[in-house]
């Protein structure tokens, strides 16, 4: 069965974006790149929530002529080519997404991981993240914690949320700055 694999920044006091939205505080040195791309390499799909979906798409597509850095221009060709499902009860329609799932959450995800292939990158966001959470549908998560503190912003887990145990697997320095660590469910 194929697996979903959470990849999300996060400030050390626990958020994935500032408090107007900002995203312009994470840095993807060489080694966190290549570690990115490691997870991209594993994955055959990309899922996304509507609000990082809207960040995505505005960037990447266009992605070389607004940068030059080394990651945009290794992940740029990679994300255009990638299937991309968006979930959103709003959105309807968009190019660059394979699917718009807006149904019922667990039906359809457990039915994409019964399908052949290689695992799912969730990238980011909180909402779908805390849903998919919430139903025991992530195997992995691997968490990058940068050395910046927002003050505020979402939050990596949604406030409420019923207490998970989760195996820690991997715990490591990139870039002489962000600490990734790797947890698996339990059951994965």
């Amino acid at each position: 069965m194929r697996k979903i694999i959470h990849w999300v920044h996060a400030s050390i006091d626990g958020y994935i974006d500032g408090p107007q939205g900002e995203f312009d505080w994470p840095v993807m040195g060489e080694e966190l790149s290549a570690y990115s791309e490691t997870l991209s390499d594993r994955s055959d799909t990309f899922l996304y929530g509507r609000g990082v979906w809207e960040g995505m798409v505005s960037f990447w597509p266009n992605a070389e002529s607004m940068s030059d850095h080394p990651h945009v221009l290794e992940f740029a060709p990679r994300w255009r080519a990638t299937p991309k499902i968006v979930f959103s009860t709003t959105l309807k329609d968009d190019d660059w997404a394979a699917r718009i799932i807006g149904g019922d959450l667990a039906a359809e995800v457990g039915e994409l991981k019964r399908q052949p292939g290689k695992d799912l990158l969730l990238t980011g966001g909180s909402s779908l993240a805390a849903a998919l959470t919430e139903l025991n549908l992530i195997d992995e998560y691997h968490i990058a914690v940068h050395p910046v503190v927002l003050g505020g912003g979402r939050p990596l887990f949604a406030p409420g949320q019923e207490r998970r145990t989760l195996r820690p697997v991997e715990s490591r320095m990139m870039d002489s700055q962000v600490i990734v660590t790797r947890y698996e469910h339990p059951s994965a």
